[in-house]
């Protein structure tokens, strides 16, 4: 536990050193989601009922951008293998990795989709069940994220491989997550919504970490 929480620690400094890397990922997601109302018109109705779907794809892409420095660096200057060879077991270390990803992405991308929310019109009584959905989903998109970084790593298109390796494993996130929204906003119950995030990060959280482990001891040999 001593050595998960010292390598969370050190991610999350290397993290505020690059502070820049994370305020691209927000400044990305606000950004993309402004680009919506100037593409289908400024109609509130319209809006109110596209937001759900627009705060997920946007978090999505926004995400996307910070999922090559999850173990690039480490495998450039030689500290993966120190990982690789390390006592703890590997598969902890992808997690504590992980872990730090979402403080420093999901979690920023968490608390700034409220004021999407507010810019893209959405229903006051969906904000709570956006946060409880944005918090399952981007932990999902972390760990799927860290096992498509996992399997790139090493490869000469990795952004391009990331890509089509992670974008198809996060469909039903974004359909879940966006479905929980639009539910509380008709009032509906969101709890089967929920419930289906809830078990998607459970199965992630057994299989992501593992997979991550394999993948980086190929990538280090």
């Amino acid at each position: 536990m001593n050595g998960f929480i010292a390598l969370v620690g050190r991610d999350i400094r290397i993290a505020l050193r690059q502070l820049s890397d994370t305020m691209m990922v927000i400044v990305f997601f606000v950004i993309a989601a402004a680009l919506f109302p100037f593409s289908v018109g400024p109609e509130p109705n319209l809006l109110t009922r596209m937001a759900p779907g627009i705060l997920w794809v946007t978090a999505l892409l926004a995400a996307m951008l910070s999922f090559d420095r999850l173990f690039q660096s480490d495998f450039d200057d030689g500290t993966l293998e120190l990982l690789v060879i390390a006592p703890q077991p590997l598969w902890i270390t992808a997690l504590a990795k992980i872990v730090a990803h979402w403080l420093t992405t999901g979690l920023p991308l968490l608390v700034a989709s409220p004021v999407i929310g507010i810019m893209l019109n959405l229903e006051p009584r969906g904000y709570g069940v956006l946060i409880a959905a944005m918090a399952l989903g981007t932990a999902i998109i972390s760990l799927v994220g860290a096992l498509g970084a996992a399997l790139s790593l090493g490869s000469r298109r990795s952004g391009v491989l990331l890509s089509l390796l992670v974008l198809p494993l996060v469909i039903p996130v974004l359909i879940f997550g966006a479905g929980a929204v639009d539910a509380a906003i008709g009032g509906f119950a969101a709890t089967q919504q929920l419930l289906l995030l809830g078990a998607l990060l459970m199965v992630c959280l057994v299989i992501c970490p593992w997979g991550c482990s394999v993948a980086l001891r190929v990538a280090t040999e």
